[in-house]
C-alpha cells in the first residue's frame, strides 16, 4: 500500500469520525474552541492597525496582512497540531485530528441556536426568546414580534448552513486529497470565515481593514455555496422549480452567498426571507427572497436542519466515496 493512499484512508476515517463527533457532541459550552483563538487574533491585529490611524490605502494593505495571516496561521497551527500530537502516539494524533475537524462544523450548533430561541417561543415567552436571539443575530432584537423571530431564526440557519456547516466540510474533503490534511485547509477557511464576521464590513471603521476579509472570504465560499443550492434543491424534490426562484431572487442581495443559501432554503420550505431589518437603530431593507406559500413556523426551521442535516451527509458519503476512489486509482 503506498503512503500517499494510507494518508487518504486515514483522511477519509478522519472526515467521517469529525462528521459524527458534530452530530453526536457537537461544541460543549464552555470548552475551548479554534474560533474562539483566531477570533482573539484577529481582535488584537486589527486594534493594532486602528491604533496607528493610517490613511485608507495604508489600513488596507495592512488589512490584507491581517487576512492573509490569519489564515494561513489558522492552517499552519491546525497542521503543527495534528504532527506533534502525531509523534506522541499515531491514535492520539488521530484523536487530535477528529476533535480539530469536528470544531470546524457548527451543524450541531446551528441546532442548538435555533432550539434554544424556539423553547421559550412554544411556552409563549416572547421576551426571553428576543433575549436569546439576541446571542445569535447582528439585528436589534427588543423589539421583534413571533413572525419576525422566526423569520430571523431561519435566516441565520440558512445562511450559516452553507458557510458554517457545508463549506467547512467541501474544504475538509478537499484537504483529504492534499498532502496539508482535511485540518489545515478546513482550518484556514474557518479563518477566513471568522474574518468575515468579525471585519468584513463596509462601514466604519472596517470599510477598509476589511476590505479584503470579505472578498476573500465571498471567493473562498462561491463554489461551496452554488454546490450548497443545487444540493438543496434536489433534496426539496423541486429542483427545477428552486433553482429558478434563485436565479430570480438571490442577485438582488448584495452579498454574492448568502442570498443564494438563504434563497435555496426559502424555495425549498415555501416560505419568504428578507425584508426590514434594524441594525443598532439603522433601518435597511434586505430583498425579499422566495415566495410565501406558507407561513414560517418552528417546524419550517426544523425541516430547514433537515435538509442540512440530509445534505452534510450526502456530500459526506460521496467525498469519502471519491477520496476512496482516488486512492484506488494510485493503487493501481
Amino acid at each position: 500500500m503506498s503512503a500517499l493512499w494510507f494518508n487518504w484512508a486515514e483522511q477519509v476515517t478522519v472526515v467521517v469520525l469529525a462528521a459524527a463527533l458534530d452530530r453526536i457532541v457537537g461544541d460543549p459550552w464552555g470548552w475551548p474552541h479554534p474560533v474562539q483563538a483566531i477570533g482573539q487574533a484577529i481582535t488584537w491585529g486589527s486594534q493594532s492597525i486602528f491604533r496607528l490611524k493610517l490613511p485608507p490605502g495604508g489600513e488596507r494593505s495592512l488589512g490584507v496582512m491581517l487576512g492573509l495571516s490569519v489564515i494561513l496561521g489558522s492552517g499552519v497551527v491546525g497542521w503543527s497540531i495534528v504532527r506533534l500530537s502525531g509523534m506522541v502516539h499515531p491514535v492520539v494524533g488521530m484523536g487530535c485530528e477528529v476533535v480539530l475537524l469536528a470544531s470546524c462544523f457548527a451543524g450541531r450548533s446551528l441546532r442548538r441556536a435555533a432550539e434554544d430561541v424556539l423553547a421559550p417561543l412554544e411556552s409563549g415567552d416572547i421576551s426571553l426568546a428576543r433575549e436569546r436571539l439576541s446571542l445569535y443575530v447582528g439585528r436589534d432584537t427588543a423589539d421583534l414580534d413571533e413572525p419576525e423571530i422566526l423569520r430571523a431564526v431561519l435566516e441565520t440557519v440558512s445562511e450559516n448552513a452553507t458557510d458554517g456547516v457545508m463549506a467547512p466540510l467541501f474544504y475538509a474533503l478537499v484537504g483529504a486529497l492534499l498532502p496539508l490534511g482535511s485540518v489545515s485547509v478546513a482550518l484556514a477557511y474557518k479563518g477566513a470565515s471568522t474574518l468575515d464576521s468579525m471585519v468584513g464590513y463596509r462601514e466604519a471603521p472596517y470599510t477598509h481593514l476589511g476590505w479584503f476579509s470579505a472578498r476573500f472570504e465571498d471567493a473562498l465560499t462561491w463554489l461551496p455555496c452554488r454546490l450548497t443550492v443545487f444540493t438543496i434543491a434536489l433534496l426539496s424534490g423541486r429542483p427545477r422549480q428552486v433553482w429558478a426562484l434563485c436565479r430570480r431572487d438571490a442577485p438582488a442581495d448584495p452579498s454574492p452567498n448568502a442570498g443564494w443559501s438563504e434563497c435555496a432554503y426559502a424555495a425549498a420550505l415555501g416560505v419568504q426571507l428578507g425584508g426590514r431589518n434594524v441594525y443598532r437603530g439603522q433601518v435597511k431593507e434586505k430583498p425579499l427572497l422566495g415566495d410565501t406559500v406558507v407561513p414560517i413556523t418552528g417546524d419550517r426551521i426544523l425541516s430547514a436542519l433537515a435538509l442540512t442535516r440530509y445534505a452534510f451527509l450526502l456530500w459526506t458519503g460521496l467525498g469519502v466515496s471519491v477520496v476512496a476512489g482516488l486512492g484506488g486509482l494510485s493503487q493501481g
